[in-house]
């Protein structure tokens, strides 16, 4: 996998981006620890993703290599093609993978590591409401809730 993939992948996957604001990044949007949202399905005027920084480094690295102006969208292709590179990229491990499932990736992930809801859903996801967040993480098995009990407990 090249390595635009795998950045367009991380920034869904760590930083729980939408597909669309992954294609329509450029150079102006990234912060010293974060990057920008123009224009975010919120409605909002502007939005923060934090990303991890060893994400940044890369974006920046192949932001360099490839010369980008800083309004020209780092990753200039449409949204079909990122959708099937997504695809793609489940085909290899033997997933199904959608773009939103990495999104989904980035809150189950944080909120089983114990990061508290309220950071999952403000910051990560930038939802407005709890409850759509609280959608997304779904429901605990059994195993799951035995292991948070004894890391809690034991």
């Amino acid at each position: 996998m090249n390595i635009r993939n795998r950045i367009i992948l991380e920034l869904m996957a760590r930083g729980g981006m939408r597909i669309g604001e992954v294609l329509n990044l450029t150079p102006a949007d990234i912060q010293e620890r974060t990057l920008a949202i123009q224009n975010p399905k919120s409605g909002r005027t502007g939005e923060t993703v934090y990303v991890p920084r060893k994400l940044l480094v890369r974006l920046n690295d192949y932001i360099k290599v490839n010369n980008f102006s800083m309004k020209e969208r780092i990753f200039p292709i449409s949204y079909v093609a990122a959708w099937t590179m997504v695809k793609k990229a489940g085909n290899l491990v033997d997933v199904e993978l959608r773009p939103h499932d990495l999104r989904r990736h980035a809150a189950t992930y944080a909120s089983r590591s114990g990061t508290q809801i309220e950071i999952v859903s403000k910051v990560i996801l930038r939802h407005a409401d709890l409850s759509t967040t609280q959608r997304y993480l779904g429901t605990v098995n059994d195993s799951e809730a035995i292991r948070w009990i004894e890391t809690l407990y034991g």
